[in-house]
């Protein structure tokens, strides 16, 4: 069988993830602080399942207990193939760095960097214990490659999982191990990230105003699209680049 294990699956990106797996009969596991009741009935509808995991990323001992979980629940299944959509991440803050505590920077590198890379690197090791193929999507974004002023927690944390995804894959490709790990960036979206977004202030954020005209000139692609993209590139790992980071103008 094949199941998608997938980070942020309540709302935005993440729950059309879901949905569009969900659609194409493969079980899914989300993994978010709530829970969506749509998910649930749509499995239903579809004759597969849905099974909800509640985590706070942003804690160190919420990851540990959800990644001990799905580990249990991932025992009492015949996996073929394994899909990981890490999704959950923030933004915030955003704030020159100068304003940026010590603690926003780690709650922030908490959930966009210490929890993908914590998750894969597990479940690495869960996989070379069992027979299936593990096939791990990091979500990634345009600020990763380019420097925005406010961004600077947000820039280098995506970088840092550009960088992880690149050497994550050379290492699967040496040993051989069929492990297929990339990044994926879906481009400026109509989500609540984007919302949060284009609340900041110029103070905080200098080209807020941009952000703003996305929204206000319809320029902002829609999850399920962008979601379709992603899983359709999917439905065959074995043609997917090792470490090869995807862009949504790409797949469009």
């Amino acid at each position: 069988m094949k199941l998608a294990v997938i980070t942020g699956a309540s709302k935005g990106l993440g729950k059309s993830i879901a949905k569009e797996f969900l659609r194409k009969k493969i079980d899914v596991i989300g993994i978010s602080r709530t829970d969506n009741e749509e998910l649930h009935e749509l499995a239903n509808e579809q004759e597969v399942k849905y099974t909800f995991l509640s985590a706070d990323l942003t804690l160190m001992d919420s990851l540990q207990t959800v990644i001990s979980k799905l580990k249990s629940q991932l025992v009492e299944q015949s996996i073929k193939t394994l899909y990981v959509i890490n999704n959950a991440a923030m933004v915030h803050p955003i704030e020159r760095a100068e304003n940026v505590t010590a603690e926003l920077m780690l709650q922030h590198y908490q959930i966009n960097v210490i929890a993908p890379t914590t998750i894969i690197n597990e479940l690495l090791t869960d996989t070379s214990n069992g027979n299936y193929q593990l096939v791990g999507v990091n979500i990634t974004s345009g600020a990763a490659e380019r420097p925005i002023s406010g961004w600077s927690a947000y820039c280098s944390s995506k970088a840092s999982i550009n960088m992880y995804t690149k050497t994550v894959a050379i290492e699967q490709d040496e040993k051989n191990t069929g492990h297929k790990i990339i990044a994926f960036s879906p481009g400026i979206m109509d989500t609540a990230m984007q919302g949060e977004i284009r609340k900041s202030t110029t103070d905080q954020f200098s080209d807020v105003a941009t952000f703003q005209a996305y929204k206000n000139q319809n320029k902002l692609s829609q999850p399920e699209t962008v979601a379709h993209a992603l899983v359709r590139i999917l439905k065959q790992p074995s043609f997917l680049e090792n470490g090869k980071i995807y862009y949504i103008s790409e797949l469009q």
